[in-house]
């Protein structure tokens, strides 16, 4: 059995991953398997453990972290997160491809320790800036200064976009993520 690919999806805060993410789970042909997240935040109503994240202690984390088993991780209001390397190498082992949506930080952590064939980097672009300070600002979820802090965080983000092997621009979901289809199809038939 082939090894599975990784494929990172990344790309500055506000432009839409999660959504194509989700548009891309939903192809079969793809083979994907999501990558979890571990955490050491309180599980919220409804979420549950392996499925959402992979709750953990911190010292339970600090295990994880200091064994190596964590691609990538990073501290967000108070709490860690990180990719588990056990779990995506067993995916990738049984032929999936495996899914990481990650920042952009997390994503150069990942490039930094792997340097395969088998990785796919996509930076998930706006059609502009603007396009992107709109939907940050449509979502009216936050302060003037945390929109300010997310915008520009945004431009160094895009500063890095060169760091990855493919670049698509996010104007319609449907379509990056049919552009990213065929990114992961094309691949599939290289190895």
């Amino acid at each position: 059995m082939k090894k599975g690919l990784l494929i990172i999806l990344s790309g500055p805060s506000g432009v839409g991953k999660g959504t194509v993410r989700k548009e891309l789970m939903g192809d079969s042909s793809l083979d994907l398997f999501y990558s979890i997240s571990m955490t050491t935040r309180e599980k919220r109503p409804g979420e549950l453990d392996g499925k959402d994240y992979y709750f953990v202690s911190d010292e339970e984390f600090d295990k994880n972290l200091n064994n190596g088993n964590l691609l990538e991780w990073a501290s967000f209001v108070g709490h860690r997160y990180g990719t588990p390397a056990d779990k995506v190498e067993e995916m990738r082992l049984s032929g999936k491809n495996v899914l990481l949506e990650i920042e952009v930080t997390g994503t150069m952590k990942v490039l930094e320790k792997l340097s395969s064939d088998d990785i796919v980097s996509i930076f998930l672009l706006p059609p502009s800036f603007a396009a992107l300070e709109n939907r940050i600002r449509g979502r009216r979820t936050e302060s003037e200064q945390a929109i300010e802090e997310r915008l520009m965080k945004a431009h160094r983000e895009m500063s890095l976009e060169d760091h990855y092997q493919y670049k698509v621009y996010n104007e319609d979901v449907k379509q990056a993520a049919a552009d990213i289809k065929r990114i992961i199809l094309k691949r599939m038939g290289q190895r």
